[in-house]
């Protein structure tokens, strides 16, 4: 999808649905957090490398509106970008479709600490300048 860097695809598992077989609605930050791993592993090294240099990201909002409503056993595709990369801060983008139907979309917003002291630290230079790359990629 163009603007997204990232797409990968999810399938509804039965755990992740209500009495009614739709997806939970807290499956979908879960579904955020594959893509922003999924995401970090393909173009900075990975979540865990950036703890190894001593970094975390930790959530600090999220947001989600949902559209379609998803069901045990959809395919559906995610994509993602991250924008916004500015001082500790930076912010990861969703959409969650099913056939060309988008089902939600959202965001989280993140900041970037130091793993010791948990304190707020610049996003690093080596994290800024692959994401760079990511969004600069063409989909």
């Amino acid at each position: 999808m163009d603007g997204f860097p990232l797409s990968t695809r999810v399938r509804v598992r039965f755990a992740e649905t209500d009495a009614q077989g739709v997806a939970h609605n807290a499956s979908y930050l879960v579904w955020f957090e594959l893509a922003r791993v999924e995401y970090l592993e393909r173009f900075a090294d990975g979540y865990p490398a950036l703890r190894q240099r001593g970094i975390e990201a930790f959530v600090t909002e999220a947001h989600v509106r949902y559209g379609a409503p998803a069901r045990f056993d959809d395919r559906l595709t995610l994509h993602a970008r991250c924008s916004d990369v500015r001082g500790a801060r930076f912010r990861f983008e969703y959409r969650l479709e099913r056939d060309g139907t988008v089902v939600a979309d959202g965001w989280t917003a993140h900041a970037c600490v130091d793993a010791v002291t948990h304190r707020p630290t610049r996003v690093p230079d080596w994290l800024a300048d692959a994401i760079a790359r990511a969004e600069a990629a063409p989909a």
